[in-house]
Order: C-alpha cells, then structure tokens, then sequence
C-alpha cells in the first residue's frame, strides 16, 4: 500500500506554501513581526514617557 504525498497548505493571505529557509513567505513573515516589534517599541514609549533604551536599561 503506497500512500501519496498530501499537497502542502497555503498561506491564509497569499497563495504561497510556508518553507524553512530563506523564501518568501519567511521573508513576510519576518517583515510582519518585525512591524509588530517597532509599535510595541512606540507604545512602551508612550505609556512609559520615556525612551525605549532606557526603559530597556541600555543608557544610564
């Protein structure tokens, strides 16, 4: 009894197929995290009233 591959899932949002490694739905992804990061960054900023590198304990 053989069994045949299943074809992989899309994305929700585009027709590409998730892959490891470089390609570019890692790329997106990435770039979508990285955005998420930069306004949680803005929002610690703004409840905190102070900047994020000293909020984070990087300058005295």
């Amino acid at each position: 009894m053989t069994s045949t591959p299943e074809t992989p899932a899309t994305s929700a949002t585009t027709n590409d197929v998730p892959a490891f490694g470089w390609s570019a739905y890692a790329e997106r992804v990435n770039g979508r995290f990285a955005m998420l990061g930069f306004a949680a960054i803005l929002v610690v900023e703004a409840i905190s009233g102070d900047t994020f590198l000293h909020w984070a304990g990087f300058v005295g």
